[in-house]
């Protein structure tokens, strides 16, 4: 008897880990596309073993579709987590529900059966992954904190990261790319979260 108890325990906490909830809310929470600005980029500033060179001023409120952790490859020490993130039209409940979003290797991808729920141009410029730089330890923490189906809130810089040993990151300036270079590298001087 203990053996089944056992084993129904194990079959719910799997099933709990591996299942994502629906997305439930109504309307669109996050209707504006991100905000993007040159005026008053800061001068280049260093970070550890790294140069961190600011490209632009950014800002963005948008779902979190998917959220990673990293730990242990070359970027992890910058940027703990990535975030695809969603707005105006992949902040919408139903359509988020009929895509399937995935995170791997420091790429975000994303698929459907049948019918896309929206032209697959409008998922690809409403939608992002971002690599998050958090630029202190209080930023670190909310960070870390957010879930999927969090309504996120940033600001901060879009940045290219030269380190000491030849490493190099660079951000897209576009939310029109996609495939390898699309991402974003995002320093965030700024982070609220709250679930949806």
């Amino acid at each position: 008897m203990k053996r089944v108890i056992a084993l129904a325990v194990l079959v719910f906490a799997g099933w709990f880990y591996f299942h994502e909830p629906r997305a439930q809310w109504r309307g669109m929470p996050a209707s504006r596309d991100p905000v993007q600005t040159s005026a008053a980029i800061p001068a280049p500033f260093r970070h550890g073993d790294y140069t961190i060179t600011p490209l632009a001023r950014y800002a963005v409120t948008a779902v979190v579709l998917s959220r990673d952790r990293y730990r242990n490859d070359h970027g992890a020490d910058l940027a703990p987590v990535d975030l695809a993130l969603g707005w105006g039209p992949m902040s919408v409940a139903s359509v988020i529900n009929d895509l399937k979003i995935s995170q791997s290797g420091r790429f975000y991808e994303f698929s459907y059966s049948g019918e896309p729920p929206l032209e697959q141009r409008q998922i690809e410029i409403h939608s992002a992954n971002t690599h998050c730089l958090p630029a202190d330890d209080a930023v670190r923490d909310q960070l870390l904190a957010v879930k999927r189906h969090d309504l996120v809130t940033m600001e901060g810089l879009l940045v290219e990261v030269n380190g000491d040993d030849g490493y190099k990151w660079r951000s897209s300036l576009t939310r029109e790319d996609t495939r390898g270079g699309a991402c974003e590298v995002f320093w965030i001087t700024a982070l609220q979260h709250r679930p949806l």
